[in-house]
């Protein structure tokens, strides 16, 4: 299964950031990345030939592009990358600029200072700072433009890969944060991979009685490691990154603070074989399970909410031998128990 990420229409909001400055020179103009309705413009349908496709490709076990499910969630205050910037061939871009320039000033709907900025924005590179988008040294560099993350649109981290499309020399690294490369393409892979879902099994399952210790385990053949590659092959770029995944703990949290954890922590610490927590089986009634609960009350006419949470270890090897460990990531459900006192006879 392959993904490709979207990028951003940058030809027509550059021109309209440009705009912002009411008509600054061409060369101190600012660049404001992005589509939609940023910077009052307005971007129709008709526009979409605009926005820069990053040819970053996941393969593996991936989360689809638009898929809104949680994601795993990192230990620390790190995110992976909103924004990056990667190379774009000379004709390309020329063709680039030069469609999303007529398109504006073409569109009778756009306002009159968003088609002097595009053209503002189009003068840089055909007639101003740069002459005719370096076309005559195609074969000796690339241009350099921002992608964001489709999905992180909303974050003010996507907007921050601000600088306008530049070009660089072949052999010359991009003197740029976050200029893609295989640690930013296994970032970026961090966020694609798809985990499993993380309800535990339960002995007694779903319904079980006040001081009964219940037990809980994972399947090893369902918690195993999963890795998601990023890869980029273009302008003379051909770079790829292997971000892997693997559970090395799994914490339940009661949904009460009437209930006692099995081990106290309420850490259950991955096994030799991989597994977490052992099943339950018949004989084992009288023993304390190495991984699980025990209600100390009833949930009365509901159900307590147990939440599982597992921690998977990251890590990522690259192109070139590049490699290393990426922050843990978490990810977590909630499961409904039912907890019913244990009824007494009296004789």
């Amino acid at each position: 299964m392959q993904a490709v990420i979207s990028g951003r229409s940058w030809v027509v909001v550059a021109g309209v950031a440009i705009a912002c400055t009411v008509i600054a020179s061409p060369a101190q103009a600012g660049y404001s990345p992005g589509g939609g309705t940023h910077g009052q413009t307005t971007t129709s349908a008709k526009r979409s030939g605009q926005t820069l496709e990053s040819r970053i490709t996941f393969t593996g076990s991936t989360r689809a592009a638009g898929d809104s499910s949680p994601t795993m969630t990192p230990v620390s205050d790190w995110t992976p990358p909103a924004c990056w910037y990667e190379p774009i061939s000379a004709q390309e871009f020329a063709k680039r600029t030069e469609d999303g320039y007529k398109l504006v000033v073409d569109d009778p709907d756009q306002p009159n200072y968003a088609k002097v900025a595009t053209g503002q924005f189009r003068d840089i590179y055909k007639d101003g700072k740069y002459k005719n988008y370096n076309l005559d040294q195609a074969d000796k560099g690339n241009w350099w433009v921002a992608a964001q993350d489709p999905s992180r649109l909303n974050d003010l981290a996507a907007w921050e890969c601000d600088d306008l499309p530049f070009w660089v020399d072949n052999g010359d690294n991009p003197r740029v944060k976050n200029a893609v490369s295989p640690k930013i393409l296994a970032e970026l892979a961090y966020n694609r991979i798809k985990l499993p879902s993380t309800a535990v099994s339960l002995a007694p399952d779903g319904t079980t009685k006040v001081k009964l210790p219940t037990w809980a385990w994972l399947d090893k053949t369902k918690f195993k490691k999963v890795s998601v590659t990023a890869s980029l092959n273009v302008a003379g770029l051909n770079i790829q990154a292997t971000t892997t995944a693997r559970p090395v703990s799994l914490t339940l949290q009661p949904g009460t603070t009437d209930a006692d954890t099995f081990p106290a922590s309420g850490e259950c610490a991955i096994n030799a074989d991989g597994s977490i927590g052992d099943p339950f089986v018949k004989g084992k009634a009288d023993q304390t399970p190495p991984c699980g609960i025990k209600y100390l009350r009833s949930s009365g006419n509901g159900a307590f909410q147990l939440k599982a949470t597992i921690t998977w270890q990251i890590s990522w090897t690259g192109t070139g031998g590049a490699g290393g460990d990426l922050p843990d990531g978490t990810f977590g459900a909630t499961q409904e128990v039912t907890v019913q006192e244990i009824q007494t006879v009296n004789r």
